[in-house]
């Protein structure tokens, strides 16, 4: 009599050992988290994600933007009231030091990813570990520039 395999429990197949790619990623958030800014960097995210009134603020901020983005794909009229609460809210925020702080630390974060990202999609790319050689602009994806330039 054949049984059901539980797939539930079963990890997905994959080509790739997960454990040394696990062991890379743990190395490489430690590089991340041993940084000598790392804590001035965290620590403006908490303040940012501490502060309930400035979260609801931004996401009121958020929320508004993206109808306003519709009403005007959709072709519809956007009413001078809406856009002045809209720049308000907007002043507002920007006013904020911690605000300011988290925007940028939101840049520099995405800026990181988006580095590993090039990297790694290169990887599977050229099927290898990509060289300065392998990206098309000045650039390793780090700052690590091979040409002349």
């Amino acid at each position: 009599m054949e049984t059901e395999t539980d797939y539930t429990e079963q990890e997905p197949q994959t080509h790739l050992e997960m454990q040394p790619i696990k062991d890379a990623t743990d190395a490489l958030c430690q590089a991340i988290v041993g940084q000598e800014k790392f804590a001035e960097l965290h620590q403006k995210i908490e303040a940012f994600i501490t502060n309930e009134k400035l979260r609801y603020e931004y996401d009121m901020l958020n929320q508004r933007g993206a109808l306003l983005q519709q009403k005007s794909e959709a072709g519809m009229e956007i009413d001078e009231k809406e856009l002045a609460e809209f720049e308000k809210l907007r002043t507002e925020l920007l006013a904020n030091k911690t605000m300011t702080d988290f925007q940028d630390v939101q840049d520099e974060v995405q800026q990181v990813q988006d580095r590993i990202h090039q990297v790694i999609a290169k990887t599977f790319e050229v099927g290898k570990v990509p060289s300065q050689d392998d990206f098309d602009f000045c650039s390793d994806g780090f700052g690590d520039c091979g040409c002349s330039n």
